[in-house]
């Protein structure tokens, strides 16, 4: 059973995306670098995050050396810390990895029931009807719980993310209201991009927030917009042309990292 009210079937949320005559530059993905090079210690980026917000509004990333998580929505950029703050990020801050678009949604949804993480993201995969869809996805509501992670801040010279994430500090949000903004990528991008669902939280006070590893929503809204293009923005440095891209288990490590706990 559905945990999402309103149900529109797939196709025609699909071809409902040619009807609205939306500009193209609204359904891009914009994305600085790529996962693999992020798991291969490359810390450091050169785009600003007033350059990337040019670029897109909405989404999610890292700081340079990892210092802490990023989400952006409304206008609005914060920094979630690895003590578990969370303070607005500055136009001058630099970014190794993020990807951002504007969000256009063509569906909003609502759940007026308690539904584990799990379970969502098996109603809004049914509700795009392909796994091979990029999608953009933001949650605003009452979460019963959510569990997230911070990296601490790295220092030169770097270790790899997998190393890096041994030591995080988790945090557990009870009782919370908040937004979460995420993507839902298929699986052949992975190692440029985290195939699956990649989400970031933050309070409704903007006091904490963090990578979700996993949530309990109690009720909320849910929306969610296809994705059309995808426009990666590849490093200059030293760092990326000499860092390995192809690992013999990136897959398995990027999903380790992503839902580690």
């Amino acid at each position: 059973m559905s945990h999402l009210q309103g149900c529109l079937c797939p196709q025609h949320l699909l071809q409902g995306l040619v009807s609205q005559g939306q500009r193209d530059n609204q359904r891009e993905l914009h994305q600085v670098s790529i996962m693999s090079a992020l798991m291969d210690g490359v810390y450091e980026g050169e785009m600003t995050l007033a350059e990337l917000f040019a670029k897109g509004d909405f989404g999610l990333g890292t700081f340079n050396e990892l210092d802490g998580e990023l989400i952006a929505f409304d206008g609005e950029a914060y920094q979630l810390r690895s003590d578990g703050s969370a303070r607005p990020a500055t136009g001058n801050q630099k970014t190794p990895y993020a990807v951002v678009t504007f969000f256009e949604p063509q569906l909003t949804l609502y759940v007026d029931s308690p539904v584990t993480r799990q379970a969502l993201h098996h109603d809004i995969d049914a509700q795009i009807g392909s796994a091979n869809v990029f999608c953009a996805i933001r949650i605003d509501g009452q979460f019963n719980h959510v569990r997230t992670r911070t990296v601490e801040r790295q220092a030169p010279p770097f270790i790899p993310f997998t190393k890096a994430v041994e030591q995080q500090p988790l945090f557990d949000f009870a009782h919370a209201a908040g937004t979460l903004v995420g993507f839902r990528s298929p699986d052949f991008i992975q190692g440029i991009g985290v195939a699956g669902y990649h989400e970031h939280f933050i309070t409704e006070q903007r006091h904490g927030g963090g990578h979700v590893i996993d949530f309990h929503l109690q009720h909320g809204s849910v929306q969610f917009g296809i994705i059309s293009r995808l426009v990666v923005h590849f490093p200059t440095g030293e760092d990326f042309k000499h860092a390995n891209l192809t690992p013999a288990f990136l897959d398995r490590d990027i999903r380790r990292v992503e839902q580690s706990s």
